[in-house]
């Protein structure tokens, strides 16, 4: 995809709050840079997180239009930051190996493997082989969902009504697992093809009775997040509403890419990255990239 031309680049300079612990089923959310609102702390202890100047790396930038769809190649060594442009967005995101798509994200080894139900700066994405196909470098927000899915047409259908091509045009309603097949399609794959996804921008709680529920508000206008990819790596992403966005007005939001070089060809990820070396299995998933491209 032709890349257009780089505007409205965020800042350098911004400085993110964060809470160190993990918020609670009550909590909106738990960062906030200098330029954004303030919100609530969840507990007193906060830490101070740098994002990261890309200005002079900037490969290429694109705005997915609110309830559209994109996909693409991120080579190894390229990173992508991804704005909320006016607040309250959620991208659904799945990911392959891009010369050989039978390997492809998988959530259930990510999680366990990082011992978390979430994700932010530090987690890494893994490959159902056990290799890294990207790192969360930087991340503004501290909370992204990984496990409450995409929504389909009859989930959509219930909630907001039917708004088709025909009668609507650009206005139509999309639901997010269409818009991903619609993708997918582009590059030879289909509904077998369509793994567990990530939901970026968008929070879920457990209720005390076990139940899933969406945190509304919890991504501000401004927020960030740069996956830098280890791997090759096809993405396919949608800006359609979370499926468990309680609001009954289907009101999707867009969002910013801006690709940028982490690294540049030939070269890796240091060995001392914080990414690779959090935890041991961070580590030997690596070992298993590098060994890959070596």
């Amino acid at each position: 995809m032709p890349p257009s031309s780089p505007s409205s680049t965020p800042s350098s300079a911004e400085l993110v709050v964060e809470s160190a612990s993990f918020p609670s089923a009550s909590s909106t959310g738990s960062a906030a840079s200098s330029s954004l609102p303030s919100r609530d702390a969840d507990d007193a202890a906060v830490r101070v997180r740098s994002v990261p100047t890309i200005d002079d790396r900037i490969v290429w930038e694109h705005v997915i239009p609110a309830g559209t769809h994109w996909s693409g190649q991120l080579r190894r060594g390229l990173a992508l930051r991804i704005v909320d442009i006016e607040g309250g967005a959620n991208l659904s995101a799945v990911l392959y190996r891009h010369d050989a798509p039978l390997e492809r994200y998988n959530m259930a080894d990510t999680l366990k493997a990082q011992h978390t139900a979430h994700l932010t700066q530090g987690f890494v994405l893994y490959s159902d082989m056990g290799r890294v196909m990207a790192s969360i470098v930087s991340d503004t927000l501290g909370w992204h969902d990984p496990i409450a899915g995409v929504g389909d047409a009859a989930l959509f259908a219930r909630k907001y009504g039917e708004a088709r091509y025909q009668a609507h045009r650009n206005a139509m309603i999309r639901n997010g697992r269409d818009s991903l097949l619609i993708e997918l399609g582009k590059h030879g794959l289909g509904a077998r093809d369509l793994v567990a996804n990530i939901n970026f921008f968008s929070k879920v709680a457990v209720d005390d009775d076990g139940a899933l529920r969406f945190v509304s508000g919890h991504s501000r206008a401004g927020e960030s997040v740069d996956l830098r990819f280890e791997m090759n790596t096809l993405v396919a992403l949608s800006t359609a509403p979370h499926p468990l966005d309680p609001n009954p007005v289907y009101a999707p939001k867009a969002v910013r890419l801006i690709a940028y070089e982490a690294y540049k060809p030939g070269e890796r990820a240091s060995l001392d990255d914080p990414c690779r070396t959090s935890r041991a299995e961070n580590t030997r998933g690596f070992i298993n990239t590098d060994m890959l491209y070596a």
